[in-house]
C-alpha cells in the first residue's frame, strides 16, 4: 500500500480538528497555545503534501511550511510572554478568570 495525498490530508485534517477541540474546550491558556501550535502543524503538514503531490519539482510546499514554523514560534514567544505578564498580576492562567479588558 502506497502513502498518498489523501493519507495526508486526512492526517492533516484529523490533527487540525484535534487542535481546534482543544482550543475550544481547554481553560488553561499553556494548553490553548499548545493546541494552536497543532493546527499550524496541521497546516504545514497539508502545505507539504500538496506540493509534493501536485508540483513535485517546485519547493513551495516546504517554503510555506518553514514559513509558518516561523510565525508560530514567533507567537508562541508572544503569547508565553503574555501568559506570564497576567500570571504574575493574576497568579492564574486560566482564562476564565482572566478578564483584563472589564472595568
Amino acid at each position: 500500500m502506497e502513502v498518498g495525498l489523501d493519507h495526508y490530508l486526512i492526517l492533516s485534517a484529523v490533527l487540525f480538528g484535534i487542535g481546534l477541540w482543544g482550543a475550544l474546550s481547554k481553560k488553561s491558556a499553556v494548553v490553548i497555545l499548545m493546541c494552536i501550535e497543532l493546527m499550524l502543524n496541521a497546516a504545514a503538514i497539508a502545505m507539504v503534501a500538496f506540493s509534493r503531490f501536485v508540483v513535485p519539482g517546485l519547493l513551495t510546499g516546504q517554503v510555506f511550511a518553514i514559513f509558518i514554523i516561523v510565525v508560530a514560534a514567533a507567537e508562541a514567544t508572544v503569547a508565553l510572554a503574555i501568559i506570564m505578564s497576567i500570571y504574575r498580576s493574576r497568579d492564574t492562567i486560566d482564562t476564565t478568570k482572566i478578564d483584563l479588558m472589564k472595568w
